[in-house]
């Protein structure tokens, strides 16, 4: 760089009359002010606007903090007329400072998760893994801490160098809470708003003390569980729906039917008799649980009428031919007592299915009905 080049370096940093941070970035935090040579102007204005603060570090020591105004900046350089004469010095101040710009704005919609799931002891569903997700808002509060604690001697400073730190630090903290709660997993997307809350106020003095910023907000926007453990508790509703483990087993027969007859029921060409026949089963279980159902949602409605039973079996009637060879059609009953009345005749018994007239004594139905024989009478 030649020697007029570095002159004029240092005049627009000795005569700049205002110094003043016009930021359109969104995500910038700290801004370290380009002054030549680290060397400031004795006289010159700060202009700190809404939404910034300014530090001014002086050879190297936290000196001043500056809220939303104008400031005349009164340092201890010599006069500007002495700026030729530093020239032999190789235009090295003897005064070293910086002035850093800090955003005080509040920084929206910064997300968070958990990267593992997070084991907690729930009373319905015992030892299940959570995941988390929501997003969380912040503002830099006390420039000083966050000077000396955060950025040091950077001179740009941005949320992504810090919101890493911020998210481990919240999804540390939010399992602590959800683990002291003891609020089921069932009963977590009714206190979404509540946790944020409670967790926002648990960190919040933390955060000002070791990182000197606030959380303004916490949002929760989902809380879940593994694949296996939904399906858990979606069959958990079907029974408390069902009623009863009887009720819920014949649903799940019926569900298991219709998926078989949708996939294609027995197959081949023979199928679809069995389709037919599963249908008919399915339909019918599926109106017995219906009325279940519907009378465990409505227990003032009257019940269903009990089924009627099957009509009775048509009796068993024989041809049958006594002695005195008059053909009749009786029961079994009827055949046996005429047989007790008269062992010694002949009496012949012949149904449908039989081979021909045979003697009624040998008939099993008719059998059953005379018993065992009687003794022989006593002599004399």
């Amino acid at each position: 760089m030649s020697l007029w080049s570095t002159l004029t370096q240092h005049a627009k940093a000795q005569f700049l009359d205002v110094i003043q941070w016009l930021d359109d970035t969104p995500n910038t935090l700290v801004y370290r002010f380009p002054v030549f040579q680290q060397a400031i102007q004795d006289g010159g204005k700060l202009v700190v606007r809404e939404g910034q603060a300014a530090v001014f570090v002086a050879e190297g020591r936290l000196s001043d903090v500056f809220g939303p105004g104008t400031y005349e900046i009164s340092t201890k350089n010599t006069p500007i007329a002495s700026f030729f004469s530093s020239i032999q010095y190789a235009l090295n101040y003897p005064y070293k400072g910086d002035i850093y710009f800090i955003s005080t704005r509040q920084f929206t919609d910064q997300k968070w998760g958990t990267s593992n799931p997070i084991p907690m002891r729930d009373a319905d569903l015992g030892v299940v893994r959570i995941r988390a997700f929501g997003a969380f808002a912040f503002r830099i509060t006390d420039p000083a801490v966050f000077m000396r604690e955060i950025v040091g001697t950077a001179g740009l400073f941005t949320t992504d160098e810090i919101t890493g730190q911020l998210r481990r630090k919240l999804v540390s903290a939010l399992a602590d809470t959800i683990g002291e709660s003891k609020i089921p997993v069932l009963d977590l997307v009714a206190q979404y708003m509540d946790l944020g809350d409670a967790l926002r106020q648990r960190l919040t003095g933390w955060f000002q003390a070791n990182y000197g910023i606030t959380l303004t907000d916490f949002v929760v926007e989902n809380v879940s569980v593994p694949p296996e453990v939904e399906k858990m508790m979606d069959t958990h509703a079907r029974m408390k729906l069902a009623g009863n483990q009887q009720d819920y087993l014949a649903f799940q027969a019926a569900e298991n039917i219709g998926g078989a007859m949708r996939s294609g029921g027995g197959g081949g060409g023979g199928g679809g008799g069995n389709a037919m026949m599963d249908a008919g089963i399915g339909l019918a279980m599926g109106q017995a649980l219906g009325a279940r159902l519907g009378q465990a949602m409505n227990p003032a409605a009257p019940a269903a009428a009990p089924a009627m039973p099957p009509p009775l079996p048509p009796a068993m009637i024989f041809h049958y031919a006594g002695p005195d060879n008059v053909p009749h059609n009786l029961g079994p009953a009827d055949i046996a007592a005429r047989v007790r009345a008269n062992p010694a005749g002949r009496h012949l018994a012949w149904r449908e299915g039989m081979a021909g007239w045979t003697n009624a004594s040998d008939v099993p139905e008719i059998r059953a009905h005379l018993g065992a024989p009687p003794p022989p009478l006593p002599p004399g």
